[in-house]
């Protein structure tokens, strides 16, 4: 309905996957990023489309009694994050329910028991990142930040909250040095690794820095305790400017493992929720002395190490040779002779050539999937013809987790027994979560 000012009133109902609320104008859904559920808001019409509308926010006339202040200034224009107005337990609530929602609406299962959340602290817990930098030669200055919310235009920053100290205060004088460097419209991208030791700046260089242009990245390395990195083309290529360059690390205190890792390999980005995850997955699968698991995307031994703490033998496989070079030398960091590595692709097409693969006709009594965002579903025949005793899935995309749990369940015959929301990301719409399957008997 039309209000007495401008736009249209919107009573918001819901809250999509992607953080934006829901409400219906003249009978269509219509999209509105910053409304929450309960409220009622005036609205600009922006995109009108077949099924749905999109409509900028103008005005929270009736607020909910969810939202807060918004702790970073740049809310609402940075893509960064979408849900900082929305109290953090209220946040963990709706990715309850886009949970169990997905599962139910594309693999039609539904868990026998909700785990309760993990969380962590919701502020400074993001130690990777990724920044986007661009130099201004009209205003001869730099911007460096995250996209934008509504448009794929990088937003500078001041500052940002979230990011891990000192990387969060870091990002006005970043824009800074940019703007000095001889290479400034040839730098793109800024890449974040924060531990508790070191903190290392990543650089993506279209250009080979010059003389004067290292001298000064030395010096802003001085002056703010960070190491510069140079990646002048993929991953492999980045290397440190005054080689060899700091060993990163991080610890898994429960387990008494350390895991060491270079700046552009993936790890999880918040640590404190990393290690709750790793003590659920290992305390789910309940591995025994005498059992073999099987960890399938196992990366540089996340979990793989830990559960060879408490398991007979460990597998991990892994598509990047790589990552499982770095596994390897993990295991033997941590003094672990009881787990081995395997380098395969695990894709949709892994059925087809699996009798390539001497360990998928081993016999596993546990398994840990922790697969990218495009799922499992070309492992999980192999684990309906191994029958484990169970399964534990760590996903990172409700999407793929439903259907991969509705192939495991319609087609292997196993039970969707627990599954919980693992807030990882917290003021973002994205969903992280663990699943726990069982053979039907």
């Amino acid at each position: 309905m039309k209000g007495p000012g401008e736009g249209d009133l919107v009573a918001i109902d819901d809250l999509a996957h992607d953080g934006r609320g829901i409400g219906r104008l003249a009978g269509k859904a219509v999209f509105v990023a910053g409304a929450l559920p309960g409220e009622t808001v005036r609205v600009r019409r922006l995109r009108r489309g077949a099924r749905h509308d999109e409509a900028t926010l103008l005005e929270v006339v009736t607020p909910s009694p969810e939202r807060v202040l918004a702790p970073c200034p740049a809310f609402g224009r940075c893509g960064g994050c979408a849900l900082q107005h929305l109290v953090p337990a209220a946040q963990v609530r709706a990715k309850e329910r886009e949970l169990a929602a997905q599962l139910g609406r594309i693999g039609r299962v539904s868990a026998a028991t909700l785990l309760p959340a993990l969380t962590s602290p919701v502020l400074g817990y993001r130690r990777r990142a990724r920044l986007g930098a661009h130099y201004l030669a009209r205003e001869n200055r730099a911007i460096v930040g995250f996209r934008g919310q509504e448009s794929n235009r990088l937003e500078g920053l001041e500052s940002c909250p979230v990011l891990a100290e000192p990387a969060g205060t870091l990002i006005a004088p970043l824009a800074a040095l940019v703007a000095t460097l001889d290479a400034r419209a040839r730098l793109p991208q800024i890449e974040v690794a924060v531990t508790e030791a070191a903190t290392v700046l990543v650089l993506r260089t279209l250009d080979e820095l010059g003389a004067a242009d290292r001298e000064r990245l030395r010096a802003f390395g001085i002056r703010h305790s960070v190491e510069f990195w140079l990646q002048p083309g993929g991953p492999a290529t980045a290397i440190a400017l005054d080689p060899p360059g700091q060993t990163l690390s991080y610890r898994l205190p429960a387990f008494e493992v350390v895991i060491e890792f270079g700046p552009v390999d993936f790890v999880q980005v918040n640590a404190a929720l990393n290690e709750r995850m790793v003590e659920r997955a290992v305390e789910l699968i309940d591995a025994r002395p005498g059992d073999a698991v099987l960890d399938l995307y196992c990366g540089l031994g996340n979990f793989t190490l830990p559960l060879a703490r408490r398991a007979g033998s460990v597998l991990g496989v892994e598509g990047e040779a790589g990552l499982i070079a770095r596994a390897r030398s993990n295991a033997q960091l941590n003094g672990i002779g009881n787990a081995r590595f395997a380098v395969a692709n695990l894709g949709d097409d892994f059925e087809a050539r699996r009798e390539l693969e001497p360990w998928a006709r081993d016999r596993f009594d546990l398994v840990l999937l922790d697969p990218p965002r495009a799922g499992a579903q070309g492992v999980l025949p192999l684990i309906g013809r191994g029958r484990p005793r169970r399964v534990v899935y760590i996903s990172c995309h409700p999407g793929t987790l439903a259907r991969d749990a509705g192939l495991l369940v319609h087609q292997h015959r196993f039970r969707l027994v627990a599954a919980g929301v693992m807030d990882m990301f917290p003021h973002t719409a994205h969903l992280e979560s663990i699943a726990v399957f069982e053979p039907e008997r």
